[in-house]
């Protein structure tokens, strides 16, 4: 240990649903591998609202969320190789892994068969509660510290750590590009980075919303078309059209009607996670609309999946 465990500033959640209350936090000493981070941005992401009231269950309080975090370095303990005091970095939804298992080794850290750290609302190895961003410094591992390019702004960056690599891990891992058509269900945080970033990587996107409020700001962020969905003709104007659909909404969708907006073997990735449950009927997934007096032939029925999320990783640690 290079320093002694101290108190930070924090904003903390005392019990789900209770208003944020300024209060202070333990962080531990600076370790071998960590690094101390004075937190410049945090960004807030709706799963932070989710937990802080206790919507996902199993919440640990008090509570500090933030898992979208952007600072700089002011302290390496002495075996830190990757960064050095000044540097800006950042950090995800996980601080930790086992990262001896199979997933682990294959840096897919958020799927570690023991159960990732997480930033927040989560217990480390030590058995000690987890504190996030939204406080005034913070001890990370450097293997789950990453560089922040000094071309980009750090209250930009700090998104890009849970909502830019949350939407862009299914687009890669599905392929997005020139050629594919991808639809977005949603235009909030996660939406309109799904929309820049689909429309970057060259495929033809459009925007599925309850309303054309946000139309404009839409088709500015890159998508090319832009719809209504509580227009029952929108369902019937793109049936079978999308090669993947990214939904980013925290509410429960009627899943059949949007898996009918895609094409033969097309993907459905659900990145939103809504507290309540969803219902399904599995006869859209085989392309049926379900028993009737005349089904369809099989062949005649396009088999689709439907995902709640991209198998890739979410962001990649160093390895230590």
């Amino acid at each position: 240990m290079t320093t002694q465990a101290t108190t930070v500033p924090a904003y903390a959640a005392p019990a789900a649903k209770a208003p944020l209350e300024r209060t202070t936090i333990p962080r531990r000493a600076v370790g071998e591998h960590d690094v101390l981070i004075e937190i410049k941005y945090a960004g807030i992401c709706h799963s932070d609202i989710h937990q802080a009231r206790d919507g996902w269950g199993e919440g640990l309080f008090p509570m500090v969320p933030g898992h979208e975090i952007a600072g700089i370095v002011t302290e390496t303990g002495p075996g830190v190789t990757g960064f050095a005091v000044g540097d800006r970095v950042g950090v995800g939804c996980m601080v930790d892994s086992c990262r001896v298992c199979d997933n682990c080794r294959a840096g897919l850290q958020q799927h570690c068969a023991d159960g990732s750290v997480m930033t927040y609302n989560a217990l480390d190895k030590n058995g000690e509660p987890t504190y996030g961003g939204y406080s005034t410094h913070i001890v990370v591992d450097e293997a789950f510290t990453v560089r922040i390019p000094d071309g980009l702004s750090l209250d930009v960056a700090a998104p890009l750590l849970c909502a830019g690599i949350t939407v862009y891990s299914p687009l890669r891992h599905w392929n997005a590009g020139p050629g594919l058509k991808v639809a977005v269900v949603g235009l909030g945080g996660l939406g309109h980075m799904a929309v820049k970033i689909a429309n970057a990587l060259g495929a033809e996107v459009t925007v599925l919303s309850q309303s054309l409020r946000k139309k404009d700001d839409g088709l500015s962020l890159g998508a090319r078309h832009y719809y209504a969905t509580s227009d029952d003709a929108t369902f019937e104007a793109l049936a079978g059209t999308f090669d993947l659909i990214i939904s980013t909404v925290s509410a429960p969708l009627p899943l059949d009607r949007f898996l009918g907006l895609l094409k033969t073997d097309g993907t459905m990735v659900n990145v939103g996670a809504p507290e309540e449950p969803v219902s399904l009927n599995l006869f859209s997934l085989i392309g049926a609309a379900g028993p009737s007096p005349a089904p369809r032939s099989a062949a005649s029925r396009k088999p689709r999946r439907c995902s709640t999320s991209a198998p890739s990783t979410a962001w990649a640690p160093r390895s230590s």
